[in-house]
């Protein structure tokens, strides 16, 4: 071992509190780094292998009803390598245990087993038998939801009959990784399942025998699915067809892909401010510490080191402390990683789901923590290398005295030495001051930016389930129905109001841009659902006109004014135009609304609906409930408080462990830039504490002019970070906005007071910590100088 390898233990050990808050900031990093670009590749390469075992379709399309011959014609547009005709229909469950009806999609599959597109993964009992008309295979997702197995039946409303289907397997497909009701955004899995039958059983039972109504395709290499789509559209229209789309806008699949971008997101950013402030915490250690240092390193030159040898000696120091952090980070970063994998296990469908860490990952979080080292230590080894050997052996100049701004001011007479002495000295180093501030703020931001997910996600669901949607049920029915059913809901056991709507499938389009939407039309004086704007008032619904959601007028580069054209995906599919008279902020989903009244005079139709908003009485809840289960023109029923309840169990819990894991690594480095700076403040000022001690100032004196300087300069520090985590805020909410829900900017006063609260903890006890040696000073040593 080198003389320059024992005097980096020696400097090692006597900074070690230093280094351990550098490397515990640097592990919190590369730990958040390692955890999101891990999930991001794991579930990219988990979906793309998925995806192609399995042979998850490319484009899809819905129809009324088709003869099968349709099929070969489908099979010889270009492009097209494979179609998968099939039968799919949601129809109404009775599941034991659940007093609510369910809603079930029913897809059909071949009697016998043979390779298909959207493939199933058995995961326990067996495939459907010929013959066996009631036999079902059920979605994993749906069975553990209600403790669904092999060998149980469930009820269903199937083309106005009720049977009894009997459970002979459970089952995974591509297809629902995710799975949720079509126009829903969160996932009801105990009230909303898949379910596989043989196309024998299925075809008889809603006179699709020869038919189908629903076609999945796979696509060439270089084939443009845009052509294809669009010959789809015009082979399928005079059946009914509600538009092709392709894998893009497949619910589940955009679901998990937006959870894959939103992670390689997550990845790169939150994990560079960390690296950001440990690279601050290494330059201000170094500087300190090259400083101390001066004589040492004019020694050091003086006997034949030159200033590489001496400056990578420096350099090392940085790397000790960061890669110990990073190897800590590894570990933690694959704890967390396996049990976020878990987590995404739960909600994600997968037949298997590991989080793994390549070769790349790794190295890369060994580079980035190399890279914060050298950005730290840059600063103090360019000076310790442009420092000649005479120069160093001179103590450094002492700063320039002058009158502290109180003393200019006149008011020295109302403080004590001890405070002008504090401001006295901020003034005289302004720039190690606010370097001090910067660092402190960049840890006030990052607890801010670790609270705001559950800031974000409580105004979410305050607006949408409270404000915007006061419905306790919604009712879909089969097909658009007369207005007269109206009194017929009234009926309905506990109903105390209804208001119906009408949805109708369409793609607006203006200019080159195009988006496939549901047209919904309620009732302009309606009670039950509200539009708001993004300063939540109302939004009055037009006599004529569209109310758009703001992100889908931004999908479609429109403004108040502007035309859109409206083609309709039903019936005989009309295009019309209407203008967009207003807009919505929603925060959830794509929507375009209208007067229920506009929408029938556009579709040129008497009073029709597609379904209800119902108030209902909690006591009379489970009589209702029973009805609708056997009621065949309903289609669906979703229930505003189970969907909440699904909500808060799924997606909640994820995000409450993922962020509750961010805001302690926030904590963390809260503490370690707070305990930093008071330690760097003691080390940089001990010969003057002590010199003042000798000259009759008490303990307590001293220790209010040295906590008192860090005191000011955290208190300077929390605004600044406030700001700072607001701005990142806003930032983190225009990256990962989509299409499926937006981030509200909305930071409470319980996550400001938590961010403040947080720092100031810290600070008091870096400043018992710092107390403790302070009181300890050893005058005699500290006192020691060359002179």
């Amino acid at each position: 071992m080198t003389a320059l390898d024992r005097k980096l233990l020696r400097d090692l050990v006597r900074l070690r509190g230093q280094v351990i808050a550098v490397a515990l900031v640097v592990a919190c990093g590369i730990a958040t780094y390692v955890t999101m670009s891990g999930s991001y590749n794991s579930l990219l390469e988990t979906q793309r292998n998925y995806y192609a075992d399995y042979r998850f379709a490319d484009v899809f399309a819905h129809v009324k009803r088709a003869p099968e011959p349709i099929a070969a014609e489908i099979a010889a547009i270009p492009g097209v390598a494979a179609i998968q005709t099939r039968i799919v229909v949601e129809v109404t469950l009775d599941v034991p245990g659940l007093d609510e009806p369910a809603t079930g999609r029913l897809v059909s599959i071949p009697e016998r087993r043979e390779p298909m597109l959207n493939d199933l993964v058995l995961r326990r009992g067996r495939y459907v038998e010929p013959g066996r008309r009631n036999e079902a295979l059920v979605s994993e997702a749906f069975s553990a939801a209600n403790n669904l197995d092999v060998g149980q039946t469930l009820g269903a409303v199937i083309n106005g009959r009720w049977e009894r289907l009997n459970i002979v397997g459970v089952a995974l497909s591509p297809e629902y990784v995710h799975e949720i009701k079509a126009a829903d955004v969160f996932p009801d899995r105990r009230r909303f399942g898949v379910l596989w039958m043989s196309r024998q059983s299925l075809g008889p039972a809603f006179n699709m025998d020869g038919a189908f109504n629903d076609a999945a395709v796979t696509l060439a290499p270089g084939a443009s699915e845009p052509e294809v789509i669009s010959r789809m559209d015009m082979l399928l229209a005079r059946y009914g067809c509600l538009g092709a789309y392709g894998r893009a806008d497949q619910e589940s699949h955009r679901f998990v892909s937006d959870e894959i971008s939103q992670d390689r997101i997550t990845g790169v950013f939150i994990p560079s401010i960390f690296l950001g402030v440990a690279a601050f915490l290494i330059h201000m250690v170094l500087a300190r510490l090259v400083s101390a240092e001066r004589s040492q390193i004019a020694v050091l030159k003086a006997f034949g080191y030159d200033n590489v040898a001496v400056g990578f000696h420096y350099l090392k120091f940085a790397l000790v402390a960061v890669l110990s952090g990073a190897a800590a980070g590894m570990g933690l970063g694959l704890w967390w990683g396996s049990a976020l994998a878990a987590l995404y296990g739960e909600f994600f469908r997968f037949p298997a789901l590991r989080f793994s860490v390549g070769i790349e990952t790794a190295g890369l979080a060994i580079c980035i923590s190399a890279a914060a080292a050298f950005i730290g230590a840059v600063t103090a080894v360019r000076r310790v290398a442009s420092l000649p050997p005479a120069e160093a052996m001179r103590p450094e100049p002492p700063a320039r005295f002058r009158k502290g701004l109180i003393d200019r001011a006149g008011l020295q007479r109302f403080f004590s030495p001890s405070v002008r002495m504090i401001f006295r000295n901020l003034e005289r180093r302004p720039w190690k001051a606010l370097l001090s501030v910067a660092v402190i703020s960049l840890a006030v931001a990052i607890l801010l930016v670790g609270r705001f997910s559950f800031d974000a996600l409580d105004y979410m669901i305050a607006v949408h389930f409270r404000m915007a949607q006061r419905e306790d049920v919604t009712l879909t029915f089969r097909e658009p129905r007369s207005a007269r059913v109206r009194h017929e809901l009234m009926r309905l056991p506990g109903v105390l109001a209804s208001e119906t709507f009408r949805v109708v499938p369409a793609r607006l389009r203006f200019e080159h841009r195009r988006k496939r939407v549901a047209l919904l039309g309620i009732n302009p004086d309606s009670q039950l659902r509200s539009l708001l704007d993004s300063s939540l008032r109302k939004v009055e619904l037009p006599p004529d006109g569209l109310v758009l959601t703001t992100k889908l007028a931004e999908v479609l580069g429109v403004t108040r004014g502007d035309a859109l054209t409206i083609e309709v995906l039903e019936g005989a599919r009309p295009e019309r135009t209407a203008v967009v008279a207003g807009l919505a902020d929603e925060l959830i989903g794509l929507s375009a609304y209208m007067n229920d009244r506009a929408l029938n005079r556009l579709m040129r139709e008497a009073d029709t609906i597609s379904g209800a908003y119902l108030s209902v009485d909690p006591n009379a809840a489970p009589r209702l409930y029973s009805l609708l289960k056997q009621t065949p023109a309903v289609s669906g029923v979703a229930i505003r408080e189970m969907m909440l309840a699904s909500f808060l169990e799924t997606i909640a819990r994820s995000l409450t462990i993922s962020t509750t894991v961010l805001i302690g690594f926030a904590c963390i480095i809260a503490f370690g830039v707070v305990y930093n700076g008071a330690r760097i403040a003691l080390s940089e000022r001990g010969h003057e504490l002590a010199s003042l001690r000798v000259l009759g100032f008490t303990r307590r004196e001293i220790a209010v002019m040295l906590l008192g300087e860090q005191s000011i300069l955290t208190i300077a520090a929390i605004p600044a970070g406030f700001a700072i985590g607001f701005g990142i805020c806003g930032l983190l909410v225009k990256l990962t906005s989509s299409e499926l829900y937006r981030l509200p900017l909305v930071v409470s006063g319980a996550t400001y007071s938590f961010s403040f609260a947080v720092v100031a903890a810290a600070a008091f006890l870096s400043g018992l910590l710092v107390l403790g040696r302070l009181y300890n000073l050893d005058l005699v040593a500290v006192l020691k100088t060359r002179e």
